[in-house]
């Protein structure tokens, strides 16, 4: 694995300059889907608005186009200003020698699910030359959709005949859609034994996503190669230089990290400061403090974190404090915990945690209350750019779909010399992750990702405003892609303020940056549908 703190982190000012060069072929908006076949080359879904002629069509069917248009509308290409990473030679990718991708193959096998209705819609029937895996995988994808719609009716004894075709054709060691439908049709099938008595199992969600959060804070294959994601280094890099543009004249500075996990960060921002410091000696740092926030079960591994910042800092002979502020219910956390000192530039970290307490609002009411009160200078948050929180099942269903389906391809691409770790993700991790967003409900169903927008919306009840990412952020962002196995698919773009990344166009991950003001008032809403 590449040492992170070896990538260079301060943009040269002639590629900042580029950046601001944009022209308008640069940005990219996709409309919601229009739903009309009109290309016989087209991958996109299209579905015809239902008119007073199909009235006599029977409801489940208009339910089945329903979903699809309804995830149509709600699932989000990547729009916005695009960062350009690399530009793919024509030589390098034709259509008689490119493979459609995972997406690609679930947009096909939604076209075969509009078609089996026979509903009055046409159909593409000569599909790019397809190969024979890729027929077997669209059909095994329509056979999926069809299986979703089917529980979410109530069918039970049909959906079971539909998933005991998808285990024909699917295998957690076959291609990406393979591998994306076997653990689709498992969550699926314990739907169904919940939903029918079968399985009464109480707190199974629950236990099972503390269990994942549980191992995602220890040191193994999985975790390190989470961490090593584009996704997450973007997040590192990128968010680490947006904090040191506030905090970098500073001599004392604090950090509130709210789920260091491994910490590797915080030796990004550790050279970070070193380096300008030696440029600028007139102005000393006194300290860095990291501040951890975790509740007790996570002491154990936290503490060893801290152990490793300590020692890297020493190598660097760097002024690091390391603290870690333990509350075993978060209504009892206190400003006098985290012992600030006035002189201090505050900021606050916030790594794909706050979808985590969506199911708590009451707690992430008071934790947002809280930093408010802090007044930082900025607060960076990460989030998994996805609506994973629709209340309608098969909506829910189709959307994790769509997004694990971005994720499995990545990792097909992205981790072909680490098999055994791919296998381990998938297993370990993306499994938890469907499985609950599938077959769970109520407080059951803990992973409720939602987009950036809806972040927005509830951000403004505590006077948060959205600082925009500057040129350094983003080189940042687009040095760290460029290093990665399959970077011509990763997707970089500023859209308003924040950066999303995806994969193949597939939006997968946020970054923003955020500051407060005092003077507003919060207003108690629900935001998020439980």
């Amino acid at each position: 694995m590449e040492n992170p703190t070896s990538w260079p982190f301060y943009e040269p000012e002639e590629k900042t300059s580029s950046m601001q060069e944009q022209n308008e072929h640069d940005f990219v908006t996709f409309d919601d889907w229009d739903f009309d076949v009109e290309d016989e080359t087209t991958t996109i879904l299209h579905i015809k608005e239902t008119t007073d002629d199909n009235k006599k069509v029977k409801k489940s069917l208009i339910s089945s186009l329903n979903i699809l248009k309804d995830f149509g509308n709600g699932f989000r290409k990547l729009k916005g200003q695009k960062i350009d990473v690399v530009q793919i030679s024509e030589n390098e990718c034709t259509p008689s020698v490119c493979k459609l991708s995972t997406e690609e193959i679930l947009r096909f096998g939604g076209q075969k699910f509009i078609q089996s209705t026979e509903f009055d819609h046409p159909f593409i029937n000569s599909l790019c030359s397809l190969s024979e895996e890729e027929s077997r995988t669209i059909m095994l994808v329509e056979r999926l959709l069809a299986s979703a719609e089917k529980i979410g009716e109530k069918l039970f004894d049909r959906a079971i005949n539909l998933l005991n075709e998808c285990d024909k054709l699917s295998s957690k060691t076959g291609n990406p859609v393979e591998r994306l439908v076997y653990y689709f049709s498992r969550a699926l099938r314990e739907r169904v034994d919940i939903e029918t008595g079968k399985n009464c199992t109480k707190g199974l969600g629950l236990h099972g996503m503390r269990d994942l959060q549980e191992s995602l804070r220890s040191i193994n294959a999985c975790t390190i190669a989470v961490q090593d994601m584009p996704m997450c280094q973007v997040v590192k890099f990128a968010g680490i230089q947006a904090i040191v543009e506030n905090v970098e004249n500073s001599k004392k500075i604090h950090i509130v990290d709210l789920e260091i996990k491994m910490g590797v960060q915080w030796t990004i921002l550790m050279q970070a400061l070193t380096t300008h410091h030696q440029h600028n000696s007139q102005n000393s740092l006194e300290y860095l403090k990291v501040t951890a926030l975790i509740d007790v079960q996570s002491r154990t591994n936290v503490e060893e974190t801290g152990k490793r910042l300590m020692s890297f800092a020493e190598s660097l002979h760097f002024p690091l404090c390391f603290k870690i502020v333990m509350v075993k219910d978060i209504f009892d956390l206190k400003r006098e915990d985290l012992d600030i000192d006035p002189e201090e530039s505050l900021a606050v970290y916030s790594q794909y945690l706050l979808s985590n307490m969506i199911t708590q609002q009451d707690r992430l009411d008071f934790l947002m209350g809280f930093i408010k009160e802090l007044n930082p200078c900025i607060m960076i948050v990460a989030e998994v750019e996805a609506n994973l929180n629709s209340p309608v099942f098969v909506n829910r269903f189709i959307e994790a779909l769509f997004y694990h389906g971005a994720l499995f391809d990545l990792f097909e691409d992205c981790m072909k010399n680490n098999e055994s770790t791919r296998k381990a993700m998938e297993e370990e991790v993306m499994w938890h992750g469907i499985r609950n967003i599938v077959a769970n409900e109520g407080e059951e169903r803990t992973m409720r990702h939602v987009t950036i927008e809806l972040w927005r919306e509830y951000f403004k009840q505590f006077g948060m405003e959205e600082m925009k990412m500057s040129n350094s952020s983003l080189y940042q962002a687009k040095t760290v892609v460029e290093k990665f196995c399959g970077k011509n698919s990763f997707t970089l773009e500023m859209n308003e303020n924040f950066v999303t990344i995806g994969w193949k166009g597939t939006p997968l991950n946020s970054l923003s940056a955020w500051k407060f003001h005092k003077r507003s008032t919060f207003h108690r809403a629900n935001y998020f549908t439980l």
